[in-house]
């Protein structure tokens, strides 16, 4: 079964381009806010990293959720787009003075802190602005997470967080600071996971962590698990929805809360892979040695993750319903990597058909590069067409 989509519309079109599905996208959302709030204290913010698309942003800011910020530029998208300041929080390995000074001065939730350094910095700046900033550290819990290895977080060997190690004297270096408010702590192990035992492991990590904080007598505000829930890539039309369900009945379950604490998540890809899909158009049929080649206009530059992650993405030709032929589906960039699928079983595919990459609405269009001098794709939504 293909996914629906206005093709007329789209033949109207310059390809390559995003389209944005809103009515699966805001179904996502209620599904999971329902899911969320069956639990006291449990809190989301939208990873603004997976698509900071400003319609895409407007939409998720009216559902509720808060903003999970990885750059300066990433907080001013989450302001423009109506999120509230009080209800966004920074992380990021690389704060630079003008982000920090940034996020200070729009006053937002909390910076998530990932070392010694970083923590003095911004009391420095702090007390330059006569202001207090909200920190949590973000604590490196040795985790492994069964994804891709260039999206795990968690582990030593990653540049990501503050050795467990380390936390006794980060507490007491922040507890020190005229200027730090200590609030809680930050976690992330990685991305696209679907084995829920990854987060139960978080859960029994973070629980001895605790009670050692308990045992020197210190108690934080907040828990931020981070996200990293996975979503099913390869049944976009059946599993089209994250399993929200499991998720947060997991941290619910595992996750030992002390009285009042919250608890904050922050997910991007479960929220809006599923509503998005990369349009372009057939430019050539190659016949090959050994296979054929379905030649597009999109590229690695229109979307990456194929050829940095060796992802995979359901590809339809949705002008099609002739019978099915094996090709490999390669763009026009001068790269050998740039190859979205090898051996994909299409609807027999001729020149002008239009072909649909599905589930391609997080780490799409937002890592999209003018690489080859070649334009940015444009990002529809439903509303436009």
């Amino acid at each position: 079964m293909k996914g629906k989509f206005p093709v007329d519309k789209f033949k109207e079109l310059k390809t390559p381009f995003y389209y944005y599905d809103t009515e699966l996208l805001r179904k996502t959302l209620r599904i999971m806010n329902e899911e969320c709030a069956r639990y006291d204290g449990f809190n989301i913010h939208y990873a603004v990293k997976a698509n900071a698309n400003p319609k895409i942003l407007n939409i998720i800011y009216q559902s509720g959720l808060g903003a999970d910020c990885v750059s300066g530029g990433e907080i001013q998208a989450a302001i423009n787009a109506g999120f509230p300041a009080n209800k966004i929080v920074y992380a990021g390995v690389g704060k630079s003075d003008w982000e920090i000074n940034l996020g200070l001065e729009k006053e937002i939730s909390c910076f998530n802190v990932e070392s010694i350094e970083e923590l003095k910095i911004i009391n420095e700046l702090a007390a330059k602005k006569n202001k207090t900033a909200n920190v949590a550290f973000r604590i490196n819990p040795n985790v492994g997470a069964h994804t891709h290895a260039n999206i795990t977080t968690g582990l030593a060997e990653n540049k990501f967080g503050i050795a467990m190690n380390d936390l006794e004297e980060v507490m007491n270096i922040g507890h020190s600071l005229s200027n730090i408010h200590v609030t809680g702590l930050h976690f992330h192990i990685g991305s696209q996971i679907l084995d829920m035992n990854d987060f139960k492991a978080l859960c029994n990590r973070i629980n001895e962590l605790q009670d050692k904080l308990e045992r020197q007598r210190v108690c934080v505000d907040s828990i931020n698990v981070g996200g990293g829930l996975g979503i099913d890539y390869k049944h976009p039309n059946k599993v089209c929805i994250a399993d929200f369900k499991s998720y947060f009945s997991t941290f619910h379950k595992h996750l030992r809360l002390r009285p009042g604490q919250q608890v904050h998540f922050e997910l991007g890809r479960s929220v809006v892979a599923p509503c998005g899909s990369l349009i372009t158009q057939v430019l050539y049929i190659k016949q090959g040695v050994s296979k054929q080649f379905c030649i597009v206009d999109a590229g690695m530059t229109d979307l990456i993750r194929p050829a940095l992650y060796q992802a995979y993405h359901k590809i339809e030709n949705i002008t099609s319903e002739e019978q099915m032929e094996t090709y490999d589906v390669v763009g026009p960039i001068c790269e050998s990597s740039d190859v979205f699928a090898k051996a994909c079983d299409l609807n027999f595919c001729k020149r002008g058909d239009l072909i649909a990459i599905r589930s391609a609405g997080a780490y799409g269009e937002i890592m999209a590069s003018q690489y080859n001098c070649r334009s940015l794709p444009c990002g529809y939504i439903t509303e436009e067409l």
